[in-house]
């Protein structure tokens, strides 16, 4: 049965105008995007296979072009459309938080770490380097490693709070693994960019770990 033969209530479109996107699940929203379905099946029942294909919503959005284009129902068009609406996205909550204090926003923060670091499948070391008012200065991706590690360096760390006249930071990491949860030699590194920033009077704020559906605070668990 086509969509537009359903009740008005259960299309989704219509639901979403009605209710709100928040109410939709992940195959009415991915319908709404795919606008059609294929021969056979609704543009709903396609989101669905789509969604199991992937394995769900994250590894759809991280895909890369070839394993995209190669499922029934998307193509090049799609692929491009999706990729616009994601960085849509990054640049929303980068804009969002530029216009906010990172302390008073840490769901927004959270948000805006995890757009840019959760689809990478190496791990990244980055930092937020604020102001004395802790409003952003600029976030910068500052190391590359690994499926499972990173190399950082102090000493490049200080040359970017220096070249930016920081007065705070906030680290952040993604496991490529999925998992948020901290190494020992997390905190270990933490410790040490604390000792070394304390002598110049800059404080580490936080530092996150970016997991698949989490996000880890270490000032939250009282490490910092």
């Amino acid at each position: 049965m086509a969509i537009t033969d359903w009740p008005v209530a259960d299309r989704p479109r219509e639901k979403l105008l009605a209710t709100g996107a928040t109410h939709l699940t992940d195959a009415e929203l991915l319908a709404i995007f795919l606008r059609t379905g294929i021969q056979g099946k609704s543009a709903v029942d396609l989101a669905r296979e789509i969604l199991q294909h992937f394995d769900g919503l994250r590894h759809l959005l991280d895909a890369d072009r070839q394993d995209f284009c190669a499922v029934p129902g998307l193509g090049l068009a799609k692929y491009a459309q999706l990729q616009a609406v994601t960085e849509l996205t990054r640049r929303y909550l980068k804009e969002s938080l530029s216009r906010e204090t990172a302390l008073t926003s840490p769901d927004l923060t959270r948000d805006y770490l995890r757009s840019q670091l959760r689809h990478y499948p190496y791990e990244v070391f980055a930092a937020l380097f604020l102001d004395n008012q802790h409003r952003v200065i600029c976030f910068e991706k500052l190391f590359r490693g690994t499926i499972n590690s990173a190399s950082i360096y102090p000493r490049e760390v200080i040359r970017q709070v220096m070249r930016y006249n920081a007065a705070a930071v906030i680290f952040v990491h993604n496991h490529p693994s999925g998992v948020a949860e901290p190494s020992i030699s997390d905190r270990d590194i933490t410790d040490l960019l604390v000792k070394a920033l304390k002598l110049m009077d800059v404080r580490v704020l936080d530092h996150f770990v970016v997991g698949d559906n989490d996000v880890v605070s270490f000032a939250e668990r009282g490490w910092i």
